[in-house]
């Protein structure tokens, strides 16, 4: 499918409940938009003992409730992931569960190493043994063969050594480390639900659980948490404020508050700024559901353009299906979507989208909507042409995959099939979000604000990357 986008993983932790594994499994179902390869639980109980389920799959098909409820203990942490380095795997399912000579080490990483491969050469030629491809597994080993006395030191040895986007829980026996890298790339928030302390990906999750928002977990901020109390940990050196932008235009739940923000605020700014920057007659704006649902508003207010419900998207599709004997270009675009003619039929119509990447499926969408009766169709989207990959936790196309790399919006326009095609501006997105900044803008500038030395040292393919 073109909305190919897809973030690593959401993160989940709970210190100081007893019903730490059940609240980890509700808070994962909360971000299950984060992930949908495989899902994770690990408990510790009150005798140290670690516990362990792991499958591939949504939540729902990865941890059944009887397995749950086989996971005592008050301290857990939880992963949801897509896979951008490592195949997808049961191997590669997170968290990452290892005894070292200090106890119990267990890991849940959302966002992508930008040296995984240069470290993880360097450990195997000092003899450490990898039972994954993941880059997540790199800290695993950095904590365990630190040479540090105790655990706060090692893990915090481990993080200065890593490079790129972490946003990261883990587990040292009844001891929860929560940090994020220095720039911030991914979200990761801090709440309350009595006594106990959460941590999570985003603040939906923590709605789910009726727990307390505290405070989003800064850049280069590595906490330290025990029954339930918080210790600030001496921080990651500081470097520029990075944000990944793309959390608002596309990745983070609507429901959501990140880095301040609220997420449904951002997006529908973001469909205001559209409106004012591409102003179009027409009959009806619709969103391409659900990600662009909130633009698709903002878009409507700012235009006075009657927003309409013309496309349903089907929710119900699995992970594979059966696709017809004959050749039919837009079959995976007609089972996810179904426009409703009687909305299209003899309409200058406006559809409102967050992103392009490929392009195939809104080619395919187009095509769909003018068979339906559409008379004229304008194509908007809420962000900036997508030119370059993602080396920040986001698995993108290459760079000669992605439609805008080579293309002028002209050409985009006559590829598509739409009477008129606008991208918001850059200058207009940040704008609409200025003051919760700065930015990580990379797949739009190509300005990479963290290194990329795996790519630089021609060292991707050697962890399965891209």
């Amino acid at each position: 499918m073109d909305k190919s986008l897809r973030e690593e993983c959401g993160v989940f932790a709970v210190s100081g409940h007893e019903a730490a594994a059940e609240l980890t499994f509700l808070g994962l179902h909360a971000l299950q938009h984060r992930g949908q390869e495989s899902a994770g639980i690990v408990v510790v109980d009150s005798a140290g003992e670690a516990r362990i389920h792991k499958g591939m799959g949504l939540v729902a098909e990865a941890i059944k409730i009887e397995d749950v409820s086989g996971l005592p203990g008050q301290v857990a942490i939880g992963h949801a992931r897509y896979s951008t380095t490592g195949e997808s795997e049961l191997h590669n399912a997170q968290p990452a569960l290892v005894n070292y000579r200090d106890g119990t080490l267990a890991l849940a990483h959302n966002g992508n190493l930008t040296n995984a491969a240069e470290l993880r050469a360097r450990l195997v030629t000092e003899g450490a043994i990898f039972q994954s491809t993941m880059d997540s597994e790199v800290i695993v080993h950095l904590i365990a063969r630190s040479q540090q006395p105790g655990p706060d030191r090692q893990v915090l040895e481990a993080l200065t050594e890593v490079e790129g986007a972490f946003s990261l829980v883990i587990i040292v026996n009844d001891t929860i480390y929560a940090a994020r890298d220095p720039r911030g790339f991914r979200p990761l928030i801090l709440g309350r639900k009595g006594p106990a302390v959460i941590v999570a990906s985003e603040t939906c999750a923590l709605d789910l659980i009726e727990a307390e928002y505290l405070r989003d977990i800064e850049p280069g901020e590595v906490l330290k948490i025990k029954h339930g109390k918080i210790e600030e940990l001496p921080r990651l050196a500081p470097e520029g404020r990075a944000a990944c932008i793309f959390e608002l235009v596309y990745f983070a739940r609507p429901d959501s508050s990140i880095w301040g923000c609220s997420v449904d605020a951002a997006r529908r700014a973001f469909g205001r700024r559209l409106a004012r920057e591409h102003p179009v007659e027409a009959d009806c704006v619709f969103s391409v559901p659900d990600s662009s649902n909130s633009a698709a508003l903002g878009f409507s207010e700012e235009s006075r353009i009657p927003l309409e419900l013309a496309l349903i998207r089907n929710h119900y599709i699995g992970r594979t299906f059966i696709q017809p004997q004959q050749s039919d270009r837009d079959f995976k675009v007609r089972i996810k979507y179904n426009p409703v003619r009687e909305v299209i039929d003899g309409k200058r119509v406006v559809i409102v989208d967050d992103s392009l990447v490929r392009g195939t499926t809104s080619r395919g969408l187009v095509s769909m909507i003018r068979e339906n009766g559409a008379k004229q169709i304008h194509l908007r989207l809420s962000s900036p042409p997508i030119r370059f990959p993602c080396f920040y936790g986001i698995d993108m196309p290459t760079k000669e995959e992605l439609l805008a790399s080579d293309r002028s919006v002209e050409e985009i326009r006559e590829y598509l099939g739409v009477d008129s095609l606008g991208y918001l501006s850059l200058e207009g997105m940040i704008g609409a979000v200025e003051q919760f900044g700065p930015y990580c803008h990379a797949c739009f500038t190509g300005n990479y604000p963290a290194p990329l030395t795996d790519l630089e040292k021609g060292l991707l393919t050697a962890v399965g990357c891209r």
